[in-house]
């Protein structure tokens, strides 16, 4: 089994925060994933940890309410954010939210790139691109993941990721992915383990300087 691969399984559920003050300390390295309310991020979450129910996943849009927290190891989290863009859910819920995860993604200093999950059918809805701006000019590492490729034949696939790709940075990372059929597992994997820095260990992460 791979270095990835075991990070990655072994995944346990930390905490639930739907406060600033609930925050784990801000240290080691944290990834955050976010994305429209059922575009398909539990589902991308389980997949990539090879786990059925880390996260929770629901037909009903919006129901993730706070940012919830993985563990990885002592010092590597993963941190899915609530959906967003889903007109249902009350204004002074919408405002609490949007609070929390633009606080979050402001000022967190373990966070080391963000990965941005949309609906290969419906890329680059206006709150996606308010979302990949705003990293962008906080100079977070972005990769946006187009989800429920199973959904679209290859060569819809390809014409989805090639218009995506043509309105972001060169240095954004796109790539298309399925959690059905796994494809575009190894793509993921490899750029969150890049980002974890998988070439040094827990103690050289834990020591200060690093």
């Amino acid at each position: 089994m791979s270095q990835l691969t075991t990070l990655f399984r072994g995944a346990e559920y930390l905490d639930s925060v739907h406060t600033l003050s609930q925050l784990p300390p801000d240290a080691g390295i944290e990834v955050a994933v976010a994305g429209r309310s059922n575009a398909g991020k539990s589902s991308l979450i389980n997949r990539l940890c090879d786990q059925n129910s880390l996260a929770r996943t629901s037909k009903t849009p919006g129901r993730t309410r706070q940012l919830v927290f993985f563990r990885l190891d002592p010092i590597r989290h993963l941190v899915d954010l609530p959906g967003y863009g889903y007109a249902k859910v009350a204004g002074d819920l919408k405002r609490h939210w949007r609070g929390l995860i633009q606080t979050y993604l402001d000022r967190r200093r373990a966070l080391a790139g963000l990965v941005v999950v949309m609906d290969i059918r419906h890329p680059l809805k206006q709150s996606d691109v308010e979302l990949i701006e705003w990293a962008g000019s906080r100079g977070l590492a972005l990769h946006l993941v187009l989800t429920k490729a199973d959904k679209l034949g290859r060569g819809k696939q390809n014409e989805a990721l090639m218009q995506v790709r043509k309105r972001v940075d060169e240095r954004v990372g796109v790539q298309i992915f399925s959690a059905t059929a796994g494809l575009g597992l190894e793509r993921l994997q490899s750029t969150l383990g890049d980002w974890f820095r998988l070439d040094q260990t827990v103690e050289e992460l834990s020591t200060p300087g690093q």
